[in-house]
């Protein structure tokens, strides 16, 4: 079936739908990683944004249980310059396009990715619509301009948990951790628990009280979508508790960690969504080939001389 992907700025893409069909709204960015596609299909840190990958041939080992980084895709949509219709690989349970529509996820292939990737590099991330039943260019790129976007708004809401739970049992465990889901990736999860610790995982909405309760050795703040900035009741929360339990955060968890600090945060132009960003030690010089997936960061200038109060 055809596909258009409409950007707010009136670009418009081409190509074939491969998931689910319908009409998604979201902040189209691209990632740079050549492989992990279900990784990131299953990152809720992509809750509200159509991902593009740059690596032009996606789905050729299918999906499969174990590479499950959350319960189920919270992205809104999936753009590809070529799907693989043959997924071969001995650990493969499922084809990348039947899972989209599964999961009720949009899909478009055969669209110059080189070129989206380009124009996102120079404009900066944008609010796009991708639609299989609406063929008027003109009406999509005014309905991309009317989407919600990203900016103050709280996603975290859409995929944290509901109730509280222990991830796996640990017979030898050296500390009680617990994270606070605000759409954190169960490797996170399966980190803690190899480094020995009891992984107690609470909703965003937890308040500081409770979470003192279990008397842990440390607070995890997890990564997740959106803005921080959004998602005030954490704010909230971690300012509370700063001084009483060890804080640590990643992605959205640091960001609102800074902002419990008295800083504050603003939107990248293009952010930085991949697996092959190297980043430098500046004490050591050693430099590390790292993954990242944020599209907000803290203004060190504005964590200066702060007293940890807004």
């Amino acid at each position: 079936m055809k596909a258009i992907l409409a950007l707010e700025d009136g670009k418009i893409f081409k190509g074939e739908s491969f998931g689910a069909e319908g009409e998604r709204y979201g902040e189209v960015v691209f990632n740079t990683a050549m492989s992990g596609y279900q990784e990131i299909i299953t990152d809720p840190s992509y809750k509200g944004q159509i991902v593009t990958m740059t690596y032009p041939l996606m789905g050729n080992y299918g999906i499969n249980p174990e590479d499950m980084e959350s319960r189920k895709p919270f992205l809104e949509g999936f753009v590809v310059k070529e799907y693989s219709k043959i997924a071969s690989n001995w650990r493969s349970q499922d084809e990348l396009g039947k899972y989209l529509r599964t999961n009720n996820i949009m899909g478009i292939e055969g669209i110059d990715t080189r070129a989206l990737t380009l124009h996102i590099r120079e404009a900066g991330a944008m609010k796009a619509v991708i639609s299989t039943i609406d063929s008027n260019e003109k009406d999509l790129v005014e309905k991309a301009a009317r989407s919600q976007g990203l900016e103050g708004i709280d996603l975290v809401k859409d995929v944290t948990v509901s109730k509280k739970y222990t991830w796996s049992q640990i017979k030898n465990k050296k500390y009680k951790v617990v994270v606070l889901d605000c759409g954190v990736k169960y490797n996170i999860l399966r980190k803690l628990l190899d480094s020995g610790c009891e992984v107690l995982v609470m909703p965003a909405n937890t308040e500081a009280q409770e979470i003192l309760k279990i008397k842990a050795d440390g607070l995890l703040l997890s990564n997740g979508p959106g803005d921080p900035a959004a998602v005030n009741y954490v704010v909230d929360t971690t300012r509370k508790l700063l001084g009483k339990i060890p804080i640590f955060g990643i992605c959205l968890g640091h960001q609102m960690l800074g902002l419990a600090l008295g800083g504050k945060t603003y939107k990248l132009k293009f952010g930085h969504h991949g697996a092959n960003h190297p980043v430098k030690d500046l004490k050591t010089g050693k430099v590390m080939i790292t993954s990242q997936n944020h599209g907000f960061c803290v203004d060190m200038n504005s964590l200066k001389n702060s007293s940890g109060s807004e």
